[in-house]
């Protein structure tokens, strides 16, 4: 089976970061956004990739031959960027003559059955249970089991089962006829060609479609969804019983915590929910519920809910303070 795996997005909603970081390459617990991805994939025993890039896509394209060499990786760019229904376009010769294919977003940290899904002889759609559904593609299901409807981010949702980025698809040459067709007729919603709209057209000439409910589903769009993916992924096992005591003497570590190698840290309090890129030095700071990219460092800090980015120098103010009776020091304002 192939694996196409779009991302080509700009990441607006996680600026600073996303300026100078494709946004499947910003970290979470101890990997990458997609560096999750594609180990999940490659533990299913996947090796054939079809990245599709675009903004900063050089960067994708180093990281994924430098990491993973042992995977056959194609790299299509997408110019200009009109949607994910676009980009399957662009891509269409890649897979369109197999005969199943998975696609991926790289945004999005899904856990689930895959090798079920890759032998499932029908067309798989993952999806998750959400509390507003209005801002996600959704699915309708008939009584028979299969998907009569998607709808791009309704108004008035009869559903609350999102799509969460995970599509298992079985006959490809339809997808790209379908695809085609939402392009060649304009069917298109805010400047962007849909997936979603596809797949629906998929239905109506009478494509069979289930869904899937997933394990986990961590939408990384958003410093807020990014730090609560990393909070999440951290409360495994794996994690919680690593000691850092030893490594990191002087300070307290409380779990969990994830520190990358070669790390410096002197003097401070890290954790719960910390992540730590490699190289980072640290010193007299306080961090909770944060991310901290590689090479940065950090003094004098007190951080919580925090993203730092590679290579980043934050040191913030030490005092020596001799405070007699009836004194009020307030440094907030």
């Amino acid at each position: 089976m192939k694996v196409v795996i779009p991302v080509a997005g700009v990441g607006s909603k996680l600026r600073p970061h996303t300026h100078t970081q494709p946004k499947s390459l910003v970290p979470v617990a101890d990997n990458t956004i997609l560096g999750h991805i594609v180990e999940r994939l490659i533990q299913a025993g996947i090796q054939d990739y079809v990245f599709i890039i675009g903004y900063l896509g050089d960067k994708v394209e180093n990281y994924v031959r430098q990491k993973y060499p042992e995977i056959r990786a194609q790299f299509i760019v997408q110019e200009p960027r009109e949607g994910l229904g676009h980009a399957l376009w662009i891509a269409r010769e890649t897979y369109r003559h197999e005969e199943s294919v998975l696609i991926m977003l790289g945004d999005n940290i899904v856990e689930a059955d895959l090798p079920a899904i890759i032998a499932s002889p029908k067309s798989v759609l993952g999806v998750k249970k959400v509390a507003k559904p209005s801002l996600f593609g959704v699915t309708e299901v008939g009584n028979d089991e299969y998907i009569v409807k998607l709808v791009e981010k309704p108004k008035i949702p009869k559903s609350n089962f999102a799509l969460v980025g995970l599509y298992k698809i079985m006959n490809p040459e339809k997808l790209v006829s379908s695809l085609e067709y939402i392009i060649t007729e304009g069917i298109h919603t805010h400047n962007e060609y849909h997936l979603t709209d596809a797949l629906m057209h998929m239905i109506r000439q009478g494509e069979k479609m289930v869904t899937w409910n997933v394990d986990n589903w961590f939408d990384c769009g958003r410093k807020e969804t990014l730090l609560e993916a990393n909070a999440k992924i951290l409360s495994r096992p794996r994690f919680r019983d690593i000691d850092y005591s030893k490594e990191y003497p002087g300070n307290i570590i409380i779990p969990p915590v994830s520190i990358g190698a070669n790390c410096n840290i002197t003097n401070s309090i890290i954790g719960p929910n910390v992540a730590i890129g490699e190289h980072a030095t640290i010193s007299r700071t306080s961090l909770s519920n944060s991310i901290i990219g590689a090479y940065s460092e950090l003094q004098n800090a007190v951080m919580h809910d925090s993203i730092i980015g590679s290579d980043a120098s934050f040191k913030g103010l030490s005092h020596s303070l001799n405070i007699g009776d009836s004194t009020e020091i307030n440094f907030a304002q």
